[in-house]
C-alpha cells in the first residue's frame, strides 16, 4: 500500500437478501453458502485500487499475485477480518460489503470511526428498518408498474401478465389458471435462488412445500407468468448523493431454474439472433431514462448510497412477438453483471469474452483450472488476455467455487 492512502476495504458477502430478510445483526448464512463466500472472497479485488484493503478468510498465495500482475492489476492488501480488527488502519476511506445488511453492520460497527466524514454523512453507514423494503422483489414490481403506466410502449409486458404478491395457496393457484406455467420467488433472495418454476401440473407436493416455506419465512410471495426467455440484459447504477449514474449494460445467462450462471463481455453473442440483439438496442433506449427518472424519485435514491443493478426480461409472447420486462428485478448491492463491465477492461475491446461462476462439490477449482488451462491456453498481449482461460479468484486443492474468464 503507497504511504499516506487512506484504504477503503471490500468485503465479499453476496448473501446479503438472505441477511435483510432475517434482520437479525446476529444471522449468518448456511454451510454451502458460506463456502461460497470464502472461496470467491477475492472477487472484489476488480473493483478495488492497490491501496485498498480486500477482506479474505485465508490469504491467496503468490502464485495469484503474480497471475494478476501478468495482466497488469497491482494487487490490493489482502487481509483476514481478525488481523483488520486487531490492528485496522488509522483512516478508512469508505467502508464496501457486496451488499448492505444489519448482520455485515455489525460486523463493521469498530472500524466506523475511523471513517471518511464523508462515508459517515452517506446514508450507508447506518441501517435503518425501513431500507429492508428497498431489498424485496416487491419494490422491483411497485417500480414496474410505475414504469408501465407512465412510460406506455408496445414492447413492454403487459398489465394482464405483471407479477402478483401471493400470500395464500389458493391466490398462486388463480394465477396458475390464468398463466398456466409461473415462476415464483422468495421476495428477499439473490444469483437465481429462492426461485421455483412451475412448468408440469398437477403441481408436486413437495413444490407445494416449497412454495408455502417461502410464503411463511418471507411473508408473502412474488408470481410471474414463465415467460419464452430471449435474453437477460441487466442495466447497472450508482447512487451518490441522490443522483444516478448509468454505468453499462450487462448481459447475462441463467440455467432453466433461474440461477446465475455468467455474463458475455464486450456486447451480446454473437450466435445471438439479429431481431433481438436490434430490440435489446431499441428498448435500452427507451427503459433506461424510465428507469433513472422513476428510481430517482423512489426512497430507493434517499435512503442508498452505491451501485446497483436492474434486471429485465426479453421475451417472446403468445404471437412470437419480442417484449420486455423493463424493471424485473433490483439488486440493491455490487453485482456479477456490474463486475463484468470492469472485467471488460482486461479484454481487448474487439474480442468477445465469458465470464463465468464454477460450482462443482465433486471437482475442485484447481482441477477445473488445470483442465481449461490445458484445453485453453492464456494468451496475453500489452497486459490483455487475447485469448484462452484466465482463474479469477484464488483456489487451493479444497476449492470448491470459483470465477473464471474465457476468451
Amino acid at each position: 500500500m503507497r504511504q499516506g492512502a487512506i484504504p477503503n476495504i471490500y468485503l465479499f458477502n453476496p448473501t446479503c437478501e438472505y441477511a435483510v430478510a432475517n434482520g437479525n445483526a446476529s444471522w449468518h448464512p448456511n454451510k454451502i453458502l458460506q463456502k461460497m463466500e470464502a472461496d470467491l472472497a477475492t472477487l472484489p479485488l476488480y473493483f478495488a485500487t492497490e491501496n485498498d484493503i480486500i477482506i479474505v478468510p485465508n490469504l491467496p498465495d503468490s502464485e495469484f499475485i503474480e497471475r494478476l500482475q501478468s495482466i497488469g492489476i497491482k494487487s490490493p492488501v489482502f487481509a483476514t477480518e481478525k488481523e483488520l480488527l486487531n490492528k485496522p488502519p488509522e483512516q478508512i476511506g469508505t467502508l464496501n460489503p457486496w451488499g448492505w445488511n444489519p448482520a455485515v453492520h455489525k460486523r463493521f460497527q469498530s472500524l466506523k470511526d475511523n471513517c471518511s466524514s464523508y462515508f459517515k454523512a452517506s446514508p450507508v453507514f447506518d441501517w435503518q428498518v425501513q431500507y429492508r423494503e428497498l431489498y424485496t422483489k416487491k419494490f422491483a414490481l411497485q417500480l414496474l408498474n410505475k414504469i408501465i403506466e407512465k412510460y406506455p410502449s408496445e414492447h413492454f409486458i403487459s398489465q394482464e401478465e405483471v407479477s402478483e404478491v401471493c400470500k395464500t395457496r389458493d391466490q398462486i393457484e388463480e394465477l396458475l389458471a390464468k398463466w398456466d406455467k409461473l415462476m415464483v420467488k422468495a421476495p428477499w433472495s439473490s444469483s437465481g435462488r429462492g426461485l421455483q418454476p412451475i412448468t408440469k401440473q398437477p403441481v408436486h407436493d413437495k413444490v407445494w412445500e416449497k412454495l408455502l416455506g417461502i410464503v411463511k419465512e418471507q411473508g408473502y410471495a412474488i408470481v410471474e407468468a414463465f415467460q419464452n426467455k430471449e435474453l437477460d440484459l441487466a442495466f447497472q447504477f450508482r447512487l451518490k448523493n441522490g443522483k444516478i449514474h448509468f454505468q453499462g449494460t450487462s448481459n447475462f445467462t441463467a440455467d432453466k431454474k433461474g440461477q446465475y450462471l455468467g455474463n458475455s463481455l464486450n456486447g451480446l453473442p454473437d450466435e445471438l439472433d439479429e431481431d433481438v440483439k436490434e430490440f435489446a438496442k431499441e428498448i435500452s433506449e427507451l427503459i433506461i431514462p424510465a428507469l433513472t427518472e422513476e428510481i430517482g424519485k423512489s426512497d430507493l435514491a434517499k435512503k442508498y448510497e452505491g451501485y446497483f443493478g436492474v434486471d429485465t426480461l426479453i421475451f417472446r409472447d403468445k404471437n412470437g412477438t419480442l417484449k420486455v420486462n423493463p424493471c424485473l428485478e433490483i439488486n440493491v448491492r455490487y453485482n456479477m453483471g456490474l463486475l463484468s463491465l470492469y472485467l471488460e477492461k482486461l479484454v481487448p475491446e474487439n474480442q468477445k469474452g465469458r465470464f463465468r461462476t464454477y460450482y462443482n462439490p465433486k471437482k475442485s477449482f484447481a482441477e477445473f483450472t488445470k483442465q481449461m488451462s490445458h484445453a485453453h491456453p492464456l494468451v496475453i498481449e500489452k497486459d490483455k488476455i487475447t485469448s484462452g482461460y484466465f482463474p479469477l479468484t484464488s483456489f487451493s486443492t479444497n476449492t470448491e467455487f470459483g470465477a473464471y474468464l474465457l476468451v
